[in-house]
């Protein structure tokens, strides 16, 4: 079984992707903030990570950055959710390390078949 840590501020989100990873048959781990994030992917080792970009304190790009940059997590794909649909924002994501860059709104769908492709798992 595959692991899955989403921070995201946003409660719904959470919510949300935590019902359609489960349902797809995956474990899910969540946190409020990047600081969280980073400890729990250190503590877990999640098979893939799910950050927003816009959280209090430390945000998903610098969290993707300190991830990558860490030798226990930089292999762990990245998936970047975030309401920022600019050039340079994606820039900035991707330049941080992140596999995917999807913006919200988004249908949990797009989120799964990214999680599904970065796994390398096959999709139905």
């Amino acid at each position: 079984m595959y692991k899955v840590l989403i921070a995201d501020d946003e409660h719904n989100i959470r919510n949300i992707l935590d019902f359609s990873l489960h349902a797809e048959g995956f474990l899910v781990v969540s946190a409020l903030d990047g600081e969280e994030a980073f400890k729990l992917a250190v503590e877990t080792a999640p098979d893939l990570i799910i950050l927003d970009v816009m959280m209090p304190g430390q945000g998903g790009v610098e969290t993707c950055r300190a991830l990558k940059e860490d030798k226990r997590t930089s292999a762990t794909p990245v998936i970047l959710l975030t309401a920022l649909v600019g050039k340079k924002d994606r820039a900035a994501g991707l330049e941080a390390g992140a596999d995917a860059y999807i913006t919200k709104p988004f249908s949990p769908q797009k989120v799964i078949d990214a999680v599904l492709e970065l796994l390398g798992v096959p999709s139905d």
